[in-house]
């Protein structure tokens, strides 16, 4: 795949540097090397909307990131902001990612309709919000790993030989 990927892991107890593993972000790490990309950064930042919105746009436009892989904040608390971050900056969604990702999760938990994870272009850029669960980022990562390599390449230019 040849491409650059950053992690952000949306938590805010782990942001502000405790003893605990981040576990999550490790395996969305894993899931993007598989595919063949090369970890551009990974980071923790607490679960404010504006600090996450900022950080998409670092990873993007700054980094130049070809995949941005978000793990937390995307459930039903006041405090789960992510997804309004993550539209505060795409400028397309992908809505068929975070759609296969939920179906993925129906047979593992009876919460699984409670995930407003989203996902989306910016500019030549894919952002995908995962859950905060590393067993649900396994089971999502699953579900999306066979289409991202070409929805990649396709943000490249590439034809998709449709």
């Amino acid at each position: 795949m040849s491409a650059r990927a950053a992690i952000v892991t949306v938590s805010s107890s782990k942001s502000v540097g405790g003893e605990e593993r981040d576990e999550s972000g490790e395996r969305l790490a894993a899931l993007a090397t598989d595919l063949g990309a090369e970890i551009a950064g990974a980071e923790i930042v607490p679960d404010d909307r504006a600090t996450i919105a900022e950080r998409l746009r670092h990873w993007s436009d700054g980094e130049g990131c070809d995949l941005i892989l978000t793990t937390g904040g995307t459930g039903v608390a006041p405090s789960d902001v992510t997804p309004e971050a993550t539209r505060d900056v795409i400028e397309r969604e992908a809505p068929g990612i975070a759609e296969a990702m939920r179906d993925a999760s129906r047979e593992h938990t009876p919460h699984w309709m409670l995930s407003r994870a989203v996902a989306g272009i910016r500019g030549g850029t894919l952002i995908v919000n995962f859950p905060g669960n590393p067993r649900s980022i396994d089971q999502a990562g699953v579900a999306i790993a066979g289409a991202l390599p070409h929805a990649l390449d396709l943000l490249r230019g590439a034809h998709g030989g449709h």
